[in-house]
């Protein structure tokens, strides 16, 4: 997804994704994160040359055969990936900041956030 989207700007502006900047809203974050081993074997699958230590460095090990992931370190390597190095956010986690933030995962409840993505001239 964050490959196509910066493609998809790059072809539309015709600048390189070094030329860009992204920021990572709120999600969920790597302390409650928890994921499957199937899913670090996907990104570890996906991985290029270079990139297999931030990959792997982006799942700890967690409960019976779980993994806890850092998406916003998996972001940062795809945005990277891409070309894309001038990155910022990645640090507030919706599970953990119940007064900022809604989160199923915690709440068991449904909710709305919105988030505003903009090509600035």
């Amino acid at each position: 997804m964050i490959e196509a989207t910066l493609a998809r700007m790059q072809a539309a502006r015709g600048k390189p994704s070094s030329r860009w900047l992204a920021w990572l809203g709120p999600a969920i974050g790597p302390e409650a994160f928890e994921v499957g081993a199937e899913v670090r074997e996907a990104f570890l699958a996906q991985a290029r040359a270079g990139e297999h230590a931030a990959v792997d460095a982006a799942f700890r090990p967690g409960a019976e055969g779980k993994y806890m992931a850092d998406i916003y370190a998996l972001a940062r390597t795809r945005l990277a990936r891409a070309g894309c190095t001038d990155v910022y956010g990645g640090d507030a986690c919706t599970v953990s900041d119940p007064q900022r933030f809604y989160s199923y995962r915690r709440d068991g409840v449904t909710g709305r956030m919105a988030s505003l993505v903009w090509l600035a001239s």
